[in-house]
């Protein structure tokens, strides 16, 4: 018994260590801003995902019309975010065709539906603004989170283009991101760098939507274990006492 328990404790060590390793690779994530009761957030990542995401990407499990619970309407959701279907229940399937995507990229761009719970939030906001210029790669672009990686930068106009600088401090390398080209949500500051914070912004209502949308229930189902502990607390729990008190009045 206790080999099976040690076998058992050693193969879910092993398992967390591998699901770390595949969620950071060993790079440092930074903290994406999540809360998926900003509307507004979730509406600016829907715009975001719809045009720079779905012409690769695509979300089979998230229909068009799941958009409503982020406070759209029919109406501006046919009007803005509906390029690749005309009827608001089908799902947001992507505008590219898989055997292009293969030829393209060398393998066809996954669906995004589930992909904030695969990887994490965390990962997919540090992956996201982790692009940088690699001329020896076939897109002409790399990534420090995704080392070689096949996907170009898509939103590079809005973020401008990076470039790694590396640093011998000691026997180690210090790798760095420098932004080397302002994008149009970069700006200049007044010491020669650039501020990044809009398009950081920009990423993290990106990413705060496809973790939405990888469980549009999470809210409700939320908000329902809420009401369940408070019914249990002040509904339940005085009327169970009040019943004891009544079925033992005659013993104490």
């Amino acid at each position: 018994m206790k080999k099976i328990i040690n076998h058992l404790l050693f193969a879910l060590l092993a398992a967390v260590s591998i699901n770390s390793q595949a969620s950071g690779g060993g790079v440092a994530l930074d903290k994406a801003p999540i809360d998926l009761r900003n509307a507004e957030s979730l509406q600016r990542g829907a715009q975001t995902f719809v045009n720079y995401c779905l012409s690769c990407h695509g979300a089979v499990a998230m229909r068009y019309n799941r958009l409503e619970g982020i406070g759209l309407t029919k109406e501006q959701i046919e009007k803005n975010l509906m390029f690749t279907t005309d009827k608001i229940g089908n799902p947001m399937k992507v505008a590219m065709d898989a055997k292009e995507g293969k030829a393209w990229f060398g393998a066809t761009p996954p669906d995004l539906s589930l992909i904030a719970r695969s990887r994490g939030s965390d990962w997919l906001y540090t992956y996201l603004r982790g692009f940088y210029r690699d001329d020896t790669r076939p897109t002409g672009w790399n990534n420090t989170v995704f080392d070689k990686v096949g996907m170009p930068n898509v939103l590079w106009q809005l973020q401008g283009q990076q470039i790694l600088e590396v640093k011998k401090e000691g026997e180690h390398e210090v790798h760095s991101l420098k932004l080397a080209q302002p994008g149009l949500l970069t700006r200049g500051t007044e010491s020669g760098g650039y501020d990044n914070k809009e398009f950081d912004q920009r990423v993290g209502d990106l990413v705060n939507f496809m973790t939405y949308m990888s469980e549009p229930a999470q809210v409700k189902r939320e908000q329902i274990g809420y009401a369940v502990v408070l019914f249990l607390l002040f509904i339940l729990v005085p009327l169970t006492y009040l019943l004891k008190k009544e079925y033992w009045k005659d013993i104490h």
